[in-house]
């Protein structure tokens, strides 16, 4: 197998494997479904919005530019961490995305995933994936939707709008959960 085609099919499977419901279709009125995964780790549920496009698809390949929500609720205490998880397919020089903010330009934790070289023939095409961690005040908050910017040392810069429909579906999904998470004195203790 050639570097590219190994490349190209890295690119497919890390498309294939990241954690996020299926590209979700058009506009539409119904509520966006959230994944809820038990399966993941003994002590977190993971949530995951439907997957939408930031930019049009690397090379016309499903499942390349997108973002979505995700969620994991601590099972001991009913924590959650909330993160926009973006999948960003390019040609040009390396962007190396290292940073976040939201709408007021206050600085977000960032949460690189990985960068990749798809191929260098004749001009460079690269995959990162990173997250952005968002305080779930500011979530609770955004009845109009939530813009999160990410900056690269370059000076590159790539907003995500998410919408309030998606907002609202991924708050619920872990609600939903999270009034079935029982203290952390209840799991395997017995009273003296």
């Amino acid at each position: 197998m050639t570097f590219c085609r190994r490349s190209l099919f890295a690119l497919c499977l890390s498309a294939a494997l990241t954690a996020c419901a299926q590209l979700a279709p058009g506009s539409g009125a119904a509520r966006p479904v959230v994944l809820a995964r038990e399966d993941l780790s003994p002590g977190f549920v993971g949530f995951f919005g439907p997957k939408a496009q930031h930019a049009p698809p690397f090379l016309g390949t499903p499942g390349t530019n997108f973002y979505c929500l995700r969620s994991f609720l601590d099972r001991r205490t009913g924590a959650a961490t909330h993160q926009l998880y973006v999948s960003d397919s390019y040609f040009g020089a390396e962007r190396g995305w290292n940073a976040a903010r939201d709408s007021a330009g206050t600085k977000l934790p960032f949460v690189p995933v990985s960068r990749d070289e798809i191929a260098c023939d004749v001009r460079c095409s690269y995959v990162e994936e990173f997250a952005a961690t968002l305080p779930e005040r500011e979530l609770r908050a955004s009845a109009e939707g939530l813009a999160i910017t990410f900056v690269a040392p370059s000076g590159a810069e790539k907003t995500i709008l998410i919408p309030a429909d998606r907002i609202a579906a991924q708050l619920a999904a872990v609600d939903a959960k999270r009034s079935s998470v029982q203290p952390v004195a209840a799991f395997g203790m017995t009273p003296p």
